[in-house]
């Protein structure tokens, strides 16, 4: 049996959506059967590889890091999944649009908001922020949405069981579809 080249990926987020993951719980075991976790935060991997069959990305592209990340995901990915508010519609991590632009941001944390040694950061400590956050699919195209803030486990068995069969998700219900 050939197993699933399964990633997940996490961009500018809380984490949450990989904690979510975790809560799968038992189906975990039945999970590994049949893929194999070839990139992800739960293992130490540098670099992402090539022929990913499954690719699970949360959170909002928010730094030049993230940009240059999710477009190798896409490259390298046959299936990528949005997973979670932040990487749907930018959600938390999109806040900072407000300000504007990257400047106003890096001022207001750094500068404004310091208690000590007010400095911005070195160009080597933070990767240059984007001028504003952006969703997923902003930036690249997304085969599959999984709203929830974050989605629970529930949802994300739900896409991943029909992909483990070969078949493409269709999420629908309020239980299934709802933000937050």
């Amino acid at each position: 049996m050939t197993r699933i080249k399964l990633a997940t990926v996490w961009l500018g987020g809380c984490s949450g959506c990989h904690m979510s993951f975790l809560d799968l719980d038992e189906w975990l075991f039945e999970l590994a059967q049949q893929v194999e976790l070839v990139y992800s935060p739960f293992a130490d991997v540098k670099t992402y590889p090539e022929g990913v069959d499954v690719a699970l990305v949360e959170g909002a592209v928010a730094n030049q890091d993230h940009l240059e990340m999710i477009r190798q995901v896409r490259d390298r990915s046959q299936f990528l999944i949005s997973f979670g508010d932040c990487a749907v519609t930018g959600n938390v991590t999109a806040i900072r649009n407000v300000l504007g632009a990257a400047e106003p941001v890096l001022t207001r944390a750094y500068l404004e908001a310091a208690d000590v040694r007010p400095q911005l950061p070195e160009a080597d400590i933070l990767p240059p922020l984007l001028e504003a956050v952006m969703p997923v699919h902003q930036v690249v195209p997304v085969d599959c949405y999984l709203p929830g803030c974050p989605p629970n486990a529930e949802r994300i068995r739900a896409v991943l069981e029909p992909l483990l069969r070969g078949d493409r998700p269709a999420l629908s219900g309020a239980d299934f579809i709802r933000f937050g």
